[in-house]
């Protein structure tokens, strides 16, 4: 009897492009491992592991974790029972750097990226996504002015506290970030077009029919 071979696919996209939403969608619909390196760290922080307090000195000096360190804590995890059939790398790599230093996690467990699904986003609708979001300081509950507007203009529907813009959401801040995506972006872009293993899907429309676009991708470039 043959065993099915494990999927590692990673996920790429800009910064309110929907990578959350889709990779949960994704390791639902093929039963992989969802893996979110800011998550990832978050728990490892949380649950005091040695890692864990290690990144945790780097972030309250408000320095990168370095990515020998996130890869330990990767490491950790394609070790898991859980990933035993793959995962979706969701926003990881970010750099040649880290996609190089993936391709040497996966390849000491004989497996490789086999599929990099591109989420693109037009900058001009990246803006009118963000500088829309509403949050409240209280509850934490999220909003937008257009696509999830509060029943009450300023007003948290969950408990009544005042909305605000955050910082990161300002148009500003949203441009630098974009910027500086695109510049860290476009080479690992060419790096998994050269393995032909990557797949462009327009992030514009709904949820469902994007999902449809990725799923199909999957089903072309996994081999």
């Amino acid at each position: 009897m043959m065993v099915a071979r494990s999927v590692d696919v990673v996920l790429l996209g800009p910064p309110g492009g929907g990578k959350g939403t889709q990779a949960k969608r994704l390791t639902a619909a093929f039963e992989l491992l969802h893996l979110s390196t800011g998550d990832l760290l978050r728990d490892e922080v949380k649950r005091a592991t040695p890692l864990g307090v290690e990144a945790q000195g780097y972030m309250q000096r408000g320095e990168l974790v370095p990515d020998e360190l996130v890869g330990k804590m990767l490491m950790g995890r394609l070790h898991s029972q859980q990933a035993g059939s793959g995962c979706v790398f969701d926003g990881y790599p970010r750099t040649l750097a880290q996609a190089t230093l993936l391709d040497g996690l996966l390849a000491e467990l004989g497996r490789r990226v086999d599929v990099a699904l591109y989420i693109n986003v037009p900058d001009e609708e990246l803006l009118a996504r963000l500088t829309g979001r509403r949050s409240c300081p209280v509850c934490g509950a999220v909003f937008h002015v257009v696509h999830n507007p509060p029943r009450q203009e300023g007003i948290c529907d969950a408990c009544g506290g005042t909305l605000v813009q955050r910082a990161d959401d300002r148009e500003d801040v949203i441009r630098e970030r974009l910027r500086v995506y695109h510049e860290s972006t476009a080479p690992l872009l060419g790096f998994y077009r050269s393995r032909g293993n990557l797949a462009e899907v327009q992030g514009v429309g709904s949820p469902d029919a994007i999902f449809e676009e990725l799923r199909a991708a999957m089903g072309r470039l996994k081999r």
